[in-house]
């Protein structure tokens, strides 16, 4: 069975094709105060929602650090720099943001938006002998 059907068979709500030409790419950190750590993923578990949904949207991952319970990582890559615009302006990430920002403690926060040149495919699997 080749991978993609094997991908095809699991897919599930959140799964994306990071595979597809993307512009516009999005990688962000954010480190919450351990109180607001629930304020922070019902602002933005919607938002996340959301995104996904909007045309241009190739993906959009909100994820909680395997290590850190605190850590958060946002992944994020659009069709075009209007999909990634009109996201920005969505009623849903304002009113996130505005709840991020006044009802939450963040002790750090680091965010890049790449402008996409070209796009290399990475599957280092083929390194592991079977």
């Amino acid at each position: 069975m080749s991978l993609n059907t094997f991908d095809a068979r699991i897919s599930t709500a959140g799964d994306h094709d990071k595979t597809q030409p993307t512009e516009i790419i999005v990688s962000a950190y954010y480190r919450v105060h351990p109180d607001d750590r629930e304020t922070f993923i019902n602002a933005v578990k919607p938002e996340m929602q959301a995104a996904q949904q909007l045309p241009g949207c190739l993906f959009y991952a909100f994820s909680q650090d395997l290590v850190n319970p605190d850590a958060f990582h946002l992944s994020e890559g659009w069709a075009d720099i209007e999909a990634y615009e009109r996201h920005e302006h969505s009623e849903t990430f304002l009113t996130a943001l505005a709840t991020v920002v006044q009802q939450v403690r963040i002790l750090h926060r680091e965010g890049i938006r790449y402008d996409v040149a070209k796009q290399h495919i990475d599957d280092p699997r083929g390194k592991v002998s079977g």
